[in-house]
C-alpha cells in the first residue's frame, strides 16, 4: 500500500456504488424542487465568521466547538460553512433578494464540522438545503414539509421514516413558556450536569434535549409548552397541521422537539428513522422569523430545512450501475486509429460506449461482457478493409457485420 498522503480524518473519498447512491439523492433532489418551482443557487463555501456566530449563536456547541475558523493573508477572520442558512440569509439582505420576496431556493453541497467522525458523521460531509424567505403564512411550512415528504417517497426511503412536528410558538409563547422553564430548572438546579447549568442562563430551552441521565428526569417533567401557547399561535400551528392532513402527509406531535436559538418560532419538525442507529434524524428544520433580523436586517419571517447526503444515501437501495451500450475492441494499430473516430461517433450519438484496447481477443471480450455492455463492436483489419464492424450481442452470443456508417442506426435499434 502506498506511503504516501492520507485522507484526513472526518472525510471521504466517495467512489463507486456508493457514489452512485450520493448522485441519485441529489438528483432526485433536484427534480423534485423543480417541481415546486424552488431556484437552484450556488454559494461560497466560506463566508465571513460574524455570519455564524451572529446567526447560530456563540454559545452553541457548533460556534465554541466545532467551527473551521481562520484568518485570511489579508488578516479577517473566515470560517468554512457549518450550514448553508445563515449564508442564504446573508445573501438575501446582501445580493438585494428582498425584492424577490417570497423566495424559494434550494442548494446542495460541502459544510464542514469538527466533530468526533463517527456512522454517517464527517468533518467535511454534505447537506440538501430548502428555504422559502419572506414568507409568513403557514402554507410555506406546508410546502416545505410536504417537498420533503415526496423527496423521501421518490428516493424509496420513506418506510420507516415518522415526520416528528412541534411548535415552539410566538414571541408571546416563548418568553412565558422560557420563563417557566427557568423556574422548573432552577428548583432543580443542584440535580442538574455541568452542561445543563451553563445553558441555565443562556439556553436554557437546550436543557430539553439533554442525554445526560442527571438531567433527563428534571427534563422530563418540565412545563410543556402547550401551556402557554398564545391564540395565535396555537392558530398558526393547526393550519400546518391541517395542510399536511390535506395533503396526505402523515406527521406525529413531539411536543419536546425543540430548537434552543431564540429566533426560532412556530413549526419545529424532524423526519427521522430507527434504521440508522443512534443518528436517526435525516431530514430536520423549522421557521426561523428572527434569523435575518439577528444579521442586521429587517424583520423577515423564514422557514427551511437540511438533510445529509450521506444519511439519506445510507438508506437507500443500491442503484444499477451505470449502463453501458457499447464496447468497442479494436484489433491492430489499423483500427486503434479508427476506433477513435467511431468512439467519438457513438458517444456523441448518445450511446454510451468504453473502448478496450489491451490484451487478446478472449480477454477483451470478458471485459466487454464485465462491463455490463449489451453489445461489443469489432473492429479488426479485415472488418475496416470492408468498411464494416462485427456487432456482438453479449447475451445470445450473435455476431452479425454492420457498415460502419450504419453503426449508430445499428446499435439504437435495439
Amino acid at each position: 500500500m502506498s506511503k504516501g498522503p492520507q485522507r484526513i480524518r472526518g472525510t471521504q473519498d466517495i467512489w463507486g456504488e456508493e457514489a452512485d447512491r450520493f448522485q441519485k439523492v441529489v438528483e432526485t433532489f433536484d427534480r423534485v424542487r423543480r417541481l415546486y418551482a424552488f431556484q437552484r443557487v450556488e454559494m461560497p463555501v466560506f463566508e465571513a465568521t460574524a455570519v455564524f456566530s451572529r446567526s447560530l449563536g456563540e454559545t452553541t456547541d457548533v460556534v465554541a466547538k466545532e467551527m473551521y475558523t481562520f484568518l485570511d493573508r489579508g488578516g479577517d477572520s473566515l470560517t468554512l460553512r457549518p450550514e448553508f442558512t445563515a449564508g442564504l440569509c446573508r445573501a438575501y439582505l446582501s445580493e438585494g433578494w428582498q425584492q424577490l420576496a417570497p423566495l424559494k431556493i434550494a442548494t446542495h453541497g460541502s459544510v464542514f464540522r469538527y466533530e468526533r467522525p463517527q456512522k454517517g458523521r464527517f468533518r467535511q460531509f454534505h447537506q440538501l438545503d430548502a428555504e422559502i424567505i419572506g414568507a409568513e403564512a403557514a402554507a410555506a411550512d406546508v410546502e416545505l414539509l410536504v417537498f420533503a415528504d415526496q423527496l423521501l417517497h421518490e428516493l424509496g426511503i420513506a418506510d420507516g421514516v415518522t415526520l416528528q412536528l412541534n411548535t415552539l410558538g410566538d414571541a408571546e409563547t416563548r418568553e412565558a413558556w422560557r420563563a417557566a422553564l427557568v423556574a422548573h430548572f432552577e428548583a432543580h438546579r443542584g440535580d442538574l450536569s455541568e452542561d445543563s447549568l451553563a445553558r441555565l442562563d443562556k439556553n436554557p430551552l437546550r436543557i430539553l434535549d439533554s442525554k445526560d441521565v442527571r438531567d433527563r428526569p428534571i427534563a422530563d417533567s418540565a412545563p410543556a409548552i402547550d401551556d402557554y401557547l398564545s391564540a395565535a399561535a396555537a392558530d398558526f400551528f393547526a393550519r400546518v397541521t391541517a395542510g399536511l392532513d390535506a395533503s396526505g402527509v402523515a406527521w406525529t406531535r413531539n411536543a419536546r422537539l425543540v430548537r434552543g436559538l431564540d429566533y426560532y418560532r412556530h413549526t419545529a419538525f424532524e423526519f427521522v428513522t430507527d434504521r440508522l442507529g443512534a443518528q436517526g434524524t435525516v431530514l430536520a428544520g423549522g421557521r426561523y422569523d428572527g434569523l435575518i433580523e439577528s444579521l442586521g436586517g429587517p424583520h423577515t419571517p423564514a422557514v427551511g430545512w437540511a438533510a445529509g447526503i450521506e444519511r439519506l444515501a445510507m438508506l437507500l437501495d443500491a442503484p444499477a450501475p451505470p449502463q453501458v451500450e457499447a464496447a468497442l475492441v479494436p484489433m491492430g494499430e489499423a483500427a486503434e486509429a479508427a476506433a477513435q473516430r467511431i468512439l467519438a461517433e457513438l458517444r456523441r450519438a448518445g450511446i454510451a460506449t468504453d473502448m478496450l484496447f489491451k490484451g487478446n481477443m478472449k480477454k477483451r471480450m470478458a471485459k466487454a461482457a464485465a462491463t455490463g455492455a449489451r453489445f461489443a463492436v469489432i473492429i479488426g483489419d479485415d472488418e475496416l478493409a470492408r468498411g464494416q464492424a462485427g456487432l456482438k450481442d453479449l447475451g445470445s452470443g450473435e455476431q452479425q457485420d454492420v457498415a460502419l456508417d450504419r453503426l449508430v442506426e445499428a446499435l439504437r435499434g435495439r
